[in-house]
């Protein structure tokens, strides 16, 4: 009788375990809107390594819940909650030498933001000087910027650096970037989804 109750239970076992791997529990997808849904079926695709998927995870931090910390040097960005947890997602960032640290805070979000290419990637990439005479580029599918910007400042001054979408998601979990800091543009959605105007955000 007692095998035969610890076999009824299996299923649920399974169940509940479904969602849990080595690195914390799975968190679902946010809700999408219609626009979204559209883009998201459009935009380029690629499979993200397991490690940098979005988990709910163990982190102790002295941080009020809210706050974001990103982690460039292993390449996660954690949103902290309460109960010495996160929500950790996988990210690109910058290289070495165009990486960027600090504090800042966000003073501006959008969805599926327009995207100019500023002056200084402008000259190291000269290709983009019709991009950038033309307004830069609308949102969008293919827009670098994805499905979510959020603009990190310092008092009254806009960094120039973004938590943003990307047009190239087979590149989360690489040093890439001109400083900004990539997600998935479905991780970057739930991002936004949480993040309110004048989170603190860490880049370390």
């Amino acid at each position: 009788m007692r095998f035969q109750k610890i076999t009824w239970a299996l299923p649920f076992l399974a169940l509940m375990l479904a969602g849990c791997v080595e690195d914390g529990v799975v968190t679902p997808d946010p809700s999408l809107s219609a626009q979204d849904q559209e883009y998201l079926a459009l935009a380029p695709r690629a499979e993200v390594p397991s490690q940098f998927r979005r988990y709910k995870v163990d982190y102790a931090s002295n941080e009020k819940p809210g706050t974001i910390i990103v982690d460039t040097k292993h390449m996660y960005l954690y949103y902290i909650l309460s109960g010495k947890q996160a929500i950790r997602y996988g990210i690109a960032a910058g290289s070495e030498s165009a990486g960027w640290t600090g504090v800042a805070y966000i003073g501006r979000k959008e969805e599926w933001p327009h995207w100019t290419p500023p002056s200084d990637m402008v000259k190291r990439w000269p290709h983009l000087q019709p991009t950038a005479d033309a307004g830069g580029l609308p949102g969008g599918p293919e827009n670098p910027l994805g499905s979510r910007a959020l603009y990190l400042y310092q008092g009254n001054r806009d960094t120039l650096y973004r938590i943003h979408g990307t047009n190239e998601p087979e590149l989360i979990g690489q040093a890439v970037s001109s400083g900004c800091i990539r997600m998935s543009n479905i991780d970057a959605i739930d991002l936004y989804n949480r993040a309110k105007i004048g989170t603190k955000v860490i880049v370390e």
